[in-house]
């Protein structure tokens, strides 16, 4: 089996950069531990001659020791040269290493964790601009490719930056987890044998990240997994969280400020509430702290139906942060069977269905192929009615606003049977059917349309009201 699973499109995008008649610069970017190092290493193997990384908080000193240290073993050096003085001269040692080599063949250079090289005062910058400026762009056999773990960072500075590489990338790749496919096809790369169930129930605890997919042993049930790995004393990721954001972010406090908050309201917020609930100033530091949580893939943004970014709806889309702060975070719990126990708790329940709703957002392309409009123009957001006195308010997490006239309203639910839609259940959809008609003074046909794990139990409230009936299978397709 190949050895980087999924990541098709960005397969694509490199292959084509290695059969480019031209110089390239690429910015990769994309949250911790999702697999960029991994990708650049196994699929560019063969044309990879240069491989560095910058080490968080390290000094310029300790940085440029390192750099003289991967250097003299990418030459095969006995005897290390000189430390470079500074990030000039470092990158003078890199040009003459590099100019053979690319007489012969296309040769990737890989400069990894880009923002921590490049720290304040430095010079790391602005060398490397006069490195690629005066050089690299006359190198028709030459990849550079700048990594970076701080989204936010990477594309204020590099993508979209207004000096001397204004322009200068070629491509950008932003990598995502993975998807549900990706990560049951990832598992079985690994040995590890569950069925769709039990993925999902792992991709809600610890989401599509391959770094933390690769702790799950085969042979153990997905409780046992979660066990060793949250809640036992040497766990992986028993204190992954502040590490996280500790590591990505200058102001890590309050991004994690605004991201315990859109944890204990899966529902969302939106700006003025999050600037409410966290205390935070109206000004740019908080869109620039949004911004970067979303870019990072944190928390994510939803348009409500037919409005602006300025009503935008932030959700906390990050499943390990979610898992972490509901059930790891000030708990008690430890050891063999924490999560046996914790899972049989009536808070589970609850978790479980907005944890399964965020997987759910994440595979829209998946839901809208299962019901037969891949192929149609959508617009997906969200909708909510925040009621006046007397009236009945509504909220819809997901509904594809289709080219063809037609709504199709998306109900999530997570259940561990077959879903039954009761008498109460039936009224409800039926009100938020006609409340949203009625506030949205929408002309088209709406269609109601079940996302379960296991679909929804044929029975007479069912008939008549849910057109569409999406299951876990479909998800991985």
């Amino acid at each position: 089996m190949e050895e980087v699973i999924g990541r098709t499109e960005e397969k694509e995008i490199l292959n084509g950069i290695l059969k480019s008649n031209r110089p390239e610069l690429v910015a990769m970017f994309g949250r911790r531990r999702v697999g960029k190092t991994y990708l650049i290493r196994k699929h560019l193997k063969g044309n990879l001659i240069f491989e560095f990384s910058g080490v968080h908080n390290a000094t310029v000193a300790e940085q440029l020791t390192n750099f003289r240290n991967t250097f003299a073993e990418s030459m095969n050096l006995l005897i290390a040269p000189a430390i470079p003085v500074n990030w000039t001269e470092a990158f003078q040692m890199l040009k003459k290493y590099a100019e053979p080599l690319l007489k012969k063949k296309k040769c990737v250079i890989f400069l990894d964790e880009f923002p921590w090289l490049s720290s304040a005062k430095s010079g790391f910058f602005q060398a490397f601009e006069f490195f690629w400026n005066m050089w690299g762009t006359k190198q028709n056999n030459l990849v550079v490719i700048i990594c970076g773990s701080a989204a936010s960072w990477m594309i204020q500075k590099v993508v979209n930056n207004k000096g001397g590489l204004h322009n200068r990338i070629t491509h950008k790749i932003r990598l995502l987890p993975f998807t549900l496919k990706e990560t049951g096809e990832y598992l079985k790369y690994n040995k590890v044998n569950l069925d769709h169930y039990q993925v999902v129930q792992l991709y809600m605890a610890l989401g599509g990240i391959p770094q933390y997919l690769k702790d799950v042993l085969p042979g153990k049930s997905v409780a046992q997994n979660i066990d060793r790995i949250c809640f036992s004393k040497d766990g992986a990721l028993q204190n992954e969280f502040n590490t996280l954001y500790q590591s990505l972010f200058a102001s890590a406090d309050k991004h994690i400020s605004i991201v315990r908050v859109l944890a204990a309201k899966p529902a969302g917020l939106t700006r003025k509430e999050i600037i409410a609930a966290c205390g935070l100033s109206t000004g740019g530091t908080t869109t620039a702290l949004l911004e970067e949580l979303t870019e990072s893939g944190f928390i994510s943004a939803y348009l409500p139906f037919e409005k602006n970014l300025r009503d935008a709806i932030y959700k906390l889309s990050d499943e390990y942060s979610r898992f972490y702060l509901k059930f790891i975070d000030n708990s008690r719990a430890g050891g063999a069977g924490s999560w046996i126990k914790l899972s049989a708790m009536p808070s589970w329940r609850s978790w479980s269905g907005t944890a399964f709703e965020s997987v759910c957002l994440k595979h829209i392309k998946e839901i809208k192929a299962a019901l037969g409009i891949a192929g149609v123009y959508t617009e997906e957001s969200a909708w909510r009615y925040v009621p006046g006195k007397g009236e009945p308010g509504a909220q819809i997490d997901l509904l594809f606003d289709r080219q063809d006239f037609c709504i199709s309203i998306c109900e999530m639910k997570f259940s561990t049977t077959r879903f039954t839609i009761d008498k109460a259940y039936a009224e409800d959809l039926m009100r938020k059917q006609e409340v949203f008609k009625l506030k949205s003074k929408t002309k088209k046909t709406l269609f109601i349309v079940m996302v379960t794990t296991f679909g929804t139990q044929d029975n007479s409230y069912k008939i008549g009201l849910v057109q569409n009936d999406i299951v876990l299978d479909d998800l991985f397709k």
